[in-house]
């Protein structure tokens, strides 16, 4: 009897472990400053989460991408250019892996923003993509005006710009940015590590699950 007790006792402590656990993993943090600001209706306050402003660029098709096109969609970003000498083509073979893995997917989509804007023209962009073995709408590359795509690094928390100095003429974080349907930031990864993209491809199936949980809410 006391076997059985301390059994059904040790069940239930590792069923509820089990439950804790999947709720710890269910959502995936808000990365950014955040801002608690008064409601309209003055009725108290809301969390406002840093955000990824409204943008257009064209892609390697020549078309025009803004963020609606990505509006309730999951999508990986990230800031290369294509004769880059150093991590980019590490960062893109890890980025492929994400793609791949998503390619029939339509809720996940991938954002690679070149920040040479001489070099990296539309033609350029499709070669590079081409060569790479992937395509729109799945995958943008996207060029634009140079301050456009140096703003918006910022808000993606990720350093881009000139660097004479640099390898390449042009300095850039390695990240892969995992951003959700409403473009909050919720993941960061290393571009370069075969590991950190295991984690993010676990973190976009979570993200994935969040955005079921709250269509299926509303």
């Amino acid at each position: 009897m006391k076997y059985s007790l301390k059994k059904t006792f040790w069940v239930a402590g590792l069923l509820l472990a089990c439950v804790a656990c999947k709720q710890e993993e269910r959502r995936l943090p808000y990365l950014g400053e955040k801002k608690v600001v008064a409601k309209e209706d003055g009725s108290g306050v809301d969390t406002v989460y840093h955000q990824i402003p409204p943008f257009r660029f064209v892609n390697q098709e020549g078309q025009t991408i803004t963020d609606k096109d990505f509006a309730g969609k999951v999508y990986v970003a990230d800031f290369f250019f294509t004769t880059c000498p150093t991590i980019c083509p590490k960062m893109s073979a890890e980025m492929l892996k994400v793609y791949e893995h998503f390619q029939d997917d339509e809720r996940v989509l991938l954002l690679s923003h070149s920040i040479d804007t001489k070099y990296d023209s539309v033609p350029v962009l499709k070669a590079y993509a081409e060569k790479l073995g992937v395509s729109a709408p799945k995958w943008h590359f996207v060029t634009g005006k140079r301050e456009d795509i140096y703003d918006i690094a910022e808000y993606y928390m990720v350093t881009a710009g000139e660097d004479p100095a640099a390898p390449g003429g042009y300095i850039h974080s390695g990240a892969l940015i995992l951003v959700d349907g409403q473009r909050h930031i919720r993941g960061v990864y290393n571009g370069t590590d075969p590991e950190d993209t295991k984690k993010l491809i676990e973190d976009i199936e979570l993200l994935l699950k969040e955005n079921a949980s709250v269509h299926d809410e509303k």
